[in-house]
């Protein structure tokens, strides 16, 4: 009896610790629904507007430049058939030829495809002109000149053919050297039998030679010369966005290379007297899409 009672506990025990060795296995949980992805509601359509006349700031004369602000709703804008470009804010620029007709006309186009124009009257100047009737066009050296000159134009229109996302059209310019203007924008002499020389495109401010030039705007630097052109010597061009750049003539050294971003008054080069000039000067000139500015009318008096 007493065998069977201790195998009986023993039997007993091993129930009770196989049953507490069992896990409580519960059946996995149903996943949650699924839910369909919530479409977030479409914005409202942005009515379509009319065309509106913009808001323009500067000199309506020959050689000036011009800023702007659009109205809302404007798709498109263009001067006598060329394309402005309008920034995502409503901001643009253009400006005036040196020869500009005495009248333009801005296009505005609605963004529901509705136009109109603006006309604009361009104030004519008077330029410095000199008559110099007993002395003859002195032709330019044709060997060398005839050689060279045609690679250095192609370098040019390419340079002024490239577009960058610059901002310094936005700024109002400031000079790059300060001193004595030698030659204003647009003078022009007429030689013997009234021939015409080519009417200066920028604006000299004798300095000597290694007087520190600074960029009038913020800009990409588009060329920047390895050699002295013929006519321009060492050459440097700033493009300062929307069409509009800057070219800086017969500097003695240049300090930046292409594709270089650069700041309002950052260091660029040096003042030199490279290429056709008679003395160490700084040649600046402003174009806006080939129109040739005035940069005393972008830059204002020097203090």
């Amino acid at each position: 009896m007493t065998g069977i009672r201790a195998g009986s506990a023993v039997a007993l025990m091993l129930v009770a610790v196989t049953g507490a060795c069992v896990p409580n296995v519960q059946p996995p949980a149903s996943p949650p629904p699924a839910q369909s992805p919530v479409t977030p509601p479409a914005p409202p359509p942005v009515p379509a507007r009319a065309a509106s006349a913009p808001s323009l700031s500067g000199q309506m004369i020959q050689g000036g430049l011009i800023t702007g602000q659009a109205a809302p709703g404007t798709a498109a804008l263009s001067l006598d058939g060329r394309t402005v470009a309008v920034a995502p804010d409503g901001r643009f620029v253009f400006g005036f030829d040196r020869d500009a007709t005495p009248s333009a006309t801005l296009t505005v186009t609605g963004t529901d495809g509705s136009r109109m124009t603006v006309p604009l009257t361009v104030a004519p100047r008077a330029w410095d002109i000199s008559r110099l009737s007993s002395l003859p066009k002195v032709p330019v050296p044709q060997p060398e000149f005839a050689a060279r000159r045609p690679a250095e134009l192609a370098r040019i229109v390419a340079a002024r053919a490239l577009t960058t996302d610059a901002a310094g059209w936005r700024q109002r310019f400031s000079w790059p050297v300060t001193g004595r203007i030698s030659t204003l924008f647009g003078s022009q002499r007429i030689y013997a039998n009234g021939e015409a020389g080519s009417y200066h495109s920028g604006i000299d401010i004798a300095r000597p030679t290694g007087t520190l030039v600074t960029a009038p705007a913020d800009g990409v630097v588009i060329l920047a010369a390895d050699a002295p052109f013929t006519l321009e010597g060492n050459l440097l061009m700033i493009d300062h966005g929307m069409g509009l750049n800057s070219a800086f003539l017969h500097l003695s050294r240049i300090d930046v290379a292409v594709g270089d971003r650069v700041r309002q008054g950052q260091p660029i080069g040096l003042v030199g007297a490279t290429g056709r000039a008679t003395g160490p000067h700084l040649h600046w000139s402003l174009q806006w899409q080939g129109a040739k500015l005035d940069p005393l009318l972008a830059a204002g008096p020097m203090r």
